[in-house]
C-alpha cells in the first residue's frame, strides 16, 4: 500500500461522525408524557380493607405538569379509591405516596394502580397486584 494512501478517509469518515451527530442532536426528541407507576404494594389494615402504597415515576416539570393523582380499580375498571397529589415532586423522583382505607369487594384477585399527569391525564405505565389472602 503506497504511503498517504488513507489520507482521504480521515476527512470523510470526520465529515460523517460530525454530520450524523448534528443530525441526532437535531430530531426531536421524545419526551415522556405520562406519570408511571413503578411499584405498588398492598397492606390490610382491617377487615376488607387495605393501605395502597404507590411509587411513581413521573416527568414534573412544575405546577404547570406533574403527577397529580393516583387511583386503585378493578380490571374491569371499577375505582376502588383514588389519592389526588397536590404539589409536583420535581425533586423528589421516583416518590412514594400512599391511600388508606381502599375497599376491595370479595373475589377480586388483582388490582390496578395507575397515576395522573395534570396535562397528559392517565395512561402511564401500571402496576397489577395481586390481593394477599
Amino acid at each position: 500500500m503506497k504511503r498517504g494512501s488513507g489520507v482521504w478517509i480521515f476527512p470523510v469518515f470526520l465529515a460523517a461522525v460530525l454530520g450524523f451527530s448534528q443530525l441526532s442532536e437535531g430530531a426531536p426528541r421524545r419526551e415522556r408524557q405520562f406519570a408511571d407507576v413503578i411499584e405498588a404494594a398492598l397492606t390490610r389494615t382491617g377487615p376488607g380493607a387495605w393501605r395502597v402504597d404507590a411509587t411513581i415515576s413521573s416527568p414534573d416539570t412544575g405546577w404547570k405538569k406533574y403527577a397529580n393523582a393516583f387511583r386503585v380499580r378493578t380490571e374491569a375498571g371499577k375505582v376502588l379509591g383514588v389519592r389526588v397529589l397536590y404539589h409536583p415532586h420535581v425533586d423528589e423522583q421516583p416518590f412514594t405516596r400512599s391511600l388508606e382505607g381502599v375497599k376491595i369487594p370479595p373475589g377480586v384477585r388483582v388490582v390496578i394502580v395507575e397515576a395522573r399527569d395534570s396535562v397528559a391525564g392517565w395512561g402511564g405505565k401500571t402496576a397489577r397486584v395481586g390481593i394477599p389472602r
